[in-house]
């Protein structure tokens, strides 16, 4: 009886072990490309690190918009330190005098600061745009390699099921005496290689997915996590003119390239704003208790200070902004020229993978599959060696395989065209 609740106690156990595995992998979530991009922007740290730095830079637009603050001075004079007709008065004659003065800002001064901050972030706003890009990049790369590794090994599946039917055919040949006991020896060590491809590209699979799961900051288990999208091509895509109108008109480093050029010529105003003279403006009251005047007990005044700038007018900031200006300017034209050599590599690349993908739909494609069909009836029938057979099964793995990474490649020159015009014009 103790035996006998042991084992229902470790089947209870063994169930509720069950139930736990099957809703932890039963159910894979599977993404498409949106669905990716969506949780990668509101996941990845270097993402996430990127939306602070822009709203630090927006913080410091407020203290570049913030004024002088006022300055409030209190003055006592005339402390007695003698006594006086025998009595020790000291505070009798003191002359308290409070004051407030304020620097008033010249030539914009405020202003200028504040725009400056503007722009730097708006400048924060294209780098982190800039950021979003190639680590987008990043990601879409390794989309596409899970989705590519996914069609390599639906086809290592299918070669070696198509194999293992070769072999029964031939193990039935072997018994009717068509074919030797050698030859058929040959065909099964032959399996190897399927099965080789097979195990190769399920673990590539599952590396794919792990390098996508860390892009998305996502702690899914791999085995419940999986991607779906198209893996194809189009026939032909877009003029390069397109192409590279568009980079111009949205490329963030471009963008953040001309930004810092407006803000260097604003720091440059700045710069020369700050060279002037600020005026300090101040009101004071008096009170004088003293009776050597009856009428000075309460009196107001008033003072300006203005520095004079004989020696420091902030020459240094001014033609330091000057040349930064210079410099902003020649890294706006090696962006832009970047841009051109981006876009014209990318499309290039594109082109040379749509052409050979052409090729291999119209004619590689059908040519294998007719030569191993043709191979394979004639060697089955006597008219062919097994030698001829094995390398017909050859020609055809290697150009199933060939067109498969070749569509891969299309995928990842479309991602460099992506990245190179700043915007996804090839889904």
């Amino acid at each position: 009886m103790r035996l006998q609740r042991i084992l229902s106690a470790a089947m209870r156990s063994l169930a509720v072990a069950a139930v736990l595995v099957h809703s932890l992998y039963g159910q894979a979530t599977i993404l498409n490309w949106e669905q990716i991009k969506t949780r990668f922007l509101t996941q990845n740290p270097s993402m996430l690190a990127g939306q602070i730095n822009v709203e630090e830079s927006r913080a410091s637009e407020i203290t570049a918009g913030l004024r002088p603050n006022p300055e409030f001075t209190f003055t006592a004079d005339g402390f007695q330190l003698t006594p006086y007709a025998g009595v020790w008065r000291p505070l009798a004659g003191l002359v308290k005098s409070p004051s407030v003065s304020q620097l008033i800002e010249r030539r914009h001064k405020r202003e200028l600061r504040r725009e400056s901050a503007r722009q730097a972030t708006a400048i924060a706003t294209s780098q982190l745009a800039d950021q979003q890009r190639s680590l987008l990049f990043n990601l879409r790369n390794a989309f596409v390699q899970t989705l590519q590794q996914k069609a390599v090994l639906a086809l290592a599946r299918e070669n070696l099921s198509y194999y293992d039917q070769v072999l029964k055919v031939s193990r039935d040949r072997r018994q009717a005496g068509d074919i030797s006991q050698v030859d058929l020896k040959r065909l099964e060590l032959q399996r190897v290689q399927y099965e080789t491809d097979l195990q190769t590209a399920t673990v590539n699979l599952r590396t794919a997915k792990i390098q996508l799961l860390t892009l998305l900051n996502d702690r899914t288990p791999v085995e419940q996590f999986d991607v779906t999208g198209p893996y194809d091509f189009p026939d032909q895509i877009s003029p390069l003119e397109e192409f590279r109108k568009l980079a111009l008109d949205t490329r963030p480093d471009l963008k953040a390239a001309m930004q810092s050029v407006e803000k260097a010529e604003t720091d440059n105003r700045l710069a020369w704003a700050n060279g002037s003279t600020d005026p300090v403006v101040g009101t004071w009251y008096s009170r004088n208790p003293s009776f050597n005047n009856p009428f000075d007990f309460n009196t107001l005044g008033a003072n300006v200070s203005i520095p004079i700038r004989i020696f420091d007018k902030n020459q240094g900031e001014k033609e330091r902004t000057r040349l930064d200006i210079s410099r902003n300017q020649r890294l706006r034209d090696a962006t832009e020229a970047q841009v051109f050599s981006d876009v014209d590599s990318a499309y290039s690349a594109i082109q040379s993978n749509l052409a050979l993908l052409k090729t291999y739909r119209t004619s590689y494609l059908e040519q294998a599959v007719q030569v191993r069909e043709t191979i394979q009836f004639a060697y089955q029938n006597g008219g062919a060696s097994l030698l001829d057979f094995l390398q017909a099964q050859q020609d055809y793995r290697s150009v199933r395989l060939n067109y498969l990474n070749l569509i891969g490649s299309y995928l990842l020159a479309a991602s460099q065209l992506n990245l190179a015009a700043g915007s996804e014009v090839i889904p």
